[in-house]
């Protein structure tokens, strides 16, 4: 163990057989750990679409900042569709639902385009890390078209999973009356 530091109790077994010595993998990892020859663990690294250091910005203003989420939900028939919802943080108000089996990023475009004729172009988008959101079409555009982005902290209090699924749970709520009044009416 001290010669092959890195080696761990998982591949000393097969070095011990190799010598002649008859050892099971359970007896290796127990005395290693006994002896405190276990190394620390590294912690993994999360890649990041954007930058996650600085302080949470507040609008002040409409159409300062547009968060856009994806919201999964299934037909009774099993089907399962998605549905992307643009709202304006500052007044709280739903610009956009596009519901579809499988959007990508070219409906993630279409919707913003079509938002942003009619609302002008926001300062920032808020998004999470999602492929859609992050993809460098996305990117490329919204840089192209002057908005911003924003990646939700992760682990940040303020967009905590309970708080993403009350938000959805309203959203779905807005897109089946949406979705129902397009098929009933």
């Amino acid at each position: 163990a001290q010669a092959r530091v890195r080696y761990g109790y998982r591949k000393l077994p097969a070095l011990l057989n190799r010598e002649g010595w008859k050892v099971g993998k359970h007896l290796v990892e127990r005395i290693y750990r006994e002896e405190g020859l276990t190394l620390r663990q590294r912690r993994k690294r999360h890649r990041r679409a954007a930058e996650h250091g600085r302080e949470r910005f507040h609008p002040t203003a409409p159409n300062q900042i547009w968060s856009m989420d994806f919201v999964a939900d299934q037909l009774a028939d099993g089907r399962r569709f998605r549905s992307l919802t643009v709202l304006d943080i500052y007044t709280r108000e739903c610009l956009a639902i596009r519901v579809a089996r499988r959007p990508g990023s070219q409906e993630v475009i279409d919707t913003l385009a079509d938002v942003m004729l009619v609302r002008g172009i926001p300062e920032y988008l808020r998004s999470d890390n999602g492929p859609e959101m992050t993809t460098k079409i996305v990117r490329g555009w919204l840089a192209g078209v002057g908005a911003k982005t924003l990646y939700i902290e992760p682990g940040s209090p303020q967009e905590n999973g309970y708080r993403e699924y009350e938000r959805s749970t309203l959203l779905l709520n807005v897109a089946r009356c949406t979705v129902l009044t397009r098929t009933l009416g």
